[in-house]
């Protein structure tokens, strides 16, 4: 049996990543503090706050996706101590627990890989994004040192994506002209669709990417890449 494990399935990203994988796991786990939107025979729905919570037990897992993140975008004059200890919270020792929780069941895996999820404003930056940029570049960090110790038996990769057409983007992409906008404010034109997001997921997940680990894979549309 293979098995797969999300963190956050239930909306947007990790979602489309549930959906488009379900052929190719004989079983899905969703952990989650909400159910899912798709239902399958081989999807599973455990209720979980994962900082709170003890997480479910396996004898095998083959891939292991952290999904949860945040958008907490603020001036910095006006984020408090608490808002980048939830942002890290949330963002990063969620997928530390998670992450030490799985490893002995992802050695028991075929070809195991870990998922992570970090953000372009690592890379570019932009105002107001200082509590979550933070939080996402430990994530870069933590795919890289793991990468590293947990080579060569467990893969660990992360994408970092640009604005994403998803619940936790709403206030981003929230009337027209908000969302001509951003279409204009990267060179391609456009901002990510979860589901391209989940095809590079399905991707760094599969032996196709067995060469690939500790690497952080920019889905900018551009805005990182290029000035036109």
């Amino acid at each position: 049996m293979k098995r797969l494990i999300v963190i956050g399935g239930s909306k947007g990203i990790g979602n489309a990543i549930i959906s488009s994988l379900l052929p190719s796991y004989d079983n899905i786990v969703n952990i989650s503090r909400t159910s899912p939107q798709n239902t399958h025979p081989n999807l599973k729905h455990y209720d979980c706050d994962i900082l709170k919570d003890d997480l479910p037990d396996f004898d095998k897992v083959d891939g292991l996706v952290y999904c949860p993140g945040s958008i907490n975008l603020k001036p910095f004059n006006r984020l408090h101590v608490d808002d980048f200890k939830t942002d890290f919270n949330i963002n990063v020792i969620g997928a530390v627990k998670a992450i030490q929780k799985y490893i002995p069941t992802l050695k028991q895996g075929k070809n195991p890989s870990v998922l992570l999820f970090s953000t372009v404003a690592t890379k570019l930056g932009m105002p107001f994004h200082a509590s979550v940029a933070a939080s996402k570049s430990a994530v870069e960090g933590l795919t890289k040192s793991l990468g590293a110790e947990l080579a060569p038996t467990i893969r660990i990769n992360a994408i970092a994506p640009t604005v994403t057409n998803t619940k936790l983007a709403s206030k981003l992409l929230r009337n027209e002209r908000m969302v001509t906008n951003m279409n204009e404010r990267h060179p391609l034109k456009k901002y990510l669709q979860p589901e391209e997001v989940a095809d590079m997921a399905g991707f760094l997940l599969s032996d196709k990417a067995a060469s690939m680990s500790g690497q952080v894979f920019e889905m900018d549309c551009g805005i990182v890449s290029f000035k036109l």
